[in-house]
């Protein structure tokens, strides 16, 4: 799997537990609920990608799930631009809303088309869902 990828699901599996800490604005706690499953569900299934877990077709469509399912939630959980002093969301989203939107449709899209008939296919298709997440987080959410 590709570097660049790789790094991104270590990260998005590990900044949920420290974000999480003191967050009052229950909009933005609920969109961070929803990255932390989109989060682990990509970690679940970079793991399988790399060999470091079994490539398991059930763990493999329920990840797919949860991220599909997710990517469609994210226009909602984020239509309201609530705040709080521990959210990562930029002002940006709201000013490009079609962008924003239009990345997460794209997001959906490469979830829908991860194919983990093999572990060489998944890691293939990882990297175009990986590239879909990169890019919305290098432009909507705040460096860490």
């Amino acid at each position: 799997m590709h570097r660049r990828t790789v790094c991104l699901i270590a990260i998005l599996m590990t900044t949920p537990v420290m974000a999480h800490d003191g967050v009052k604005d229950p909009m933005v706690m609920a969109r961070m609920d929803a990255m932390s499953a989109v989060g682990k569900a990509a970690k679940t299934l970079g793991e399988m990608a790399k060999g470091e877990a079994p490539l398991h077709q059930a763990k493999a469509r329920m990840a797919r799930d949860t991220l599909s399912l997710g990517a469609g939630k994210i226009p909602a959980l984020f239509e309201s631009p609530a705040t709080d002093p521990k959210s990562e969301a930029l002002p940006l989203i709201w000013e490009n809303w079609e962008d924003f939107t239009a990345r997460a449709q794209a997001m959906q899209a490469a979830a829908l088309e991860l194919d983990f008939t093999t572990r060489n296919n998944l890691s293939k298709s990882m990297k175009t869902l990986g590239a879909t997440c990169g890019g919305c987080h290098e432009r909507y959410r705040m460096d860490k």
